[in-house]
């Protein structure tokens, strides 16, 4: 036993310790220094691709979303550069994280599909907030675009939260994005009454709705003539903004200007009763 505990030997051990210690101390800074300098490197990136995605004018929360991703993955490859130079193997640890990431993409097929058509949405914008649209089978204006949903507020102040994906596979109408819409309305008159002043009362009755715009010209026909009763359209054009308001506004308006010229409405034929009394 006494020969292998020498004064030489014992030295030798100290100085192999030694040198694995200076080695390990070099590799160990060396590691520190490239976590220190990537991460640098990587936050220095990180604002330029923010600075240049503001400059094309790229909807914020895109912006956001994808900085924050190309910053973590810089950070993930400087923490297994660092890992690798103090002897970490990290081909393992890297299979392991794209299993891991294989396992979580199909697991969330539909957030990711939810996914890509939210950045779609914020790349060509078929739609901006505030803009009132019809898709997915509901209609409300739009209060917020998100990575993965759209949120909607109905006229009736109701909030639909819908699905990027089922946004994006159907139609959608976008009423905001002309600036104007012409609002559709239709009148019936009794059948025998004068259509030419009905229909100048209508014209004047629009006219004179401030709202209402000199061009597109408002159309006033006869749509129908059937059933005892004669339909008039009324089609003036408004901004889209002022809608609903010139809507309502502009029925009662025809409803008490028709009463007033005594133009009067169809009457509803009555019942006709197949059986009666003896």
């Amino acid at each position: 036993m006494e020969k292998y505990f020498t004064m030489e030997n014992i030295q030798q051990v100290i100085a192999k310790m030694t040198d694995l210690g200076m080695d390990f101390g070099v590799r160990l800074i060396t590691a520190i220094a490239i976590f220190i300098i990537g991460r640098w490197v990587a936050q220095a990136l990180r604002n330029l691709i923010e600075k240049t995605m503001q400059k094309t004018r790229v909807d914020k929360t895109l912006i956001s979303f994808t900085v924050n991703l190309a910053y973590i993955a810089m950070v993930a490859f400087v923490v297994i550069a660092a890992l690798g130079q103090i002897g970490i193997q990290t081909t393992s640890f890297i299979a392991v994280l794209g299993a891991a990431g294989l396992a979580i993409g199909l697991a969330l097929q539909g957030s990711l599909s939810n996914f890509a058509a939210g950045v779609l949405m914020l790349i060509f914008r078929p739609f901006k907030v505030g803009d009132y649209i019809e898709g997915a089978g509901v209609a409300g204006t739009v209060k917020e675009i998100q990575i993965f949903t759209t949120i909607l507020v109905t006229v009736d102040n109701k909030t639909i939260i819908v699905p990027n994906a089922k946004m994006t596979g159907d139609n959608i109408v976008n009423y905001a994005t002309q600036g104007t819409r012409r609002v559709d309305l239709s009148f019936a008159v009794a059948f025998n009454e004068d259509i030419d002043k009905a229909k100048r009362t209508l014209l004047d009755l629009v006219k004179a709705d401030k709202r209402v715009l000199a061009d597109p010209a408002p159309q006033i026909a006869v749509s129908e003539a059937a059933g005892g009763k004669v339909t008039l359209i009324c089609r003036p054009w408004v901004k889209a903004d002022d809608y609903w308001d010139a809507y309502f506004d502009i029925i009662e308006a025809v409803k008490k200007r028709f009463d007033a010229e005594n133009i009067n409405p169809p009457v509803p034929r009555q019942d006709v009763h197949l059986f009666q009394k003896a």
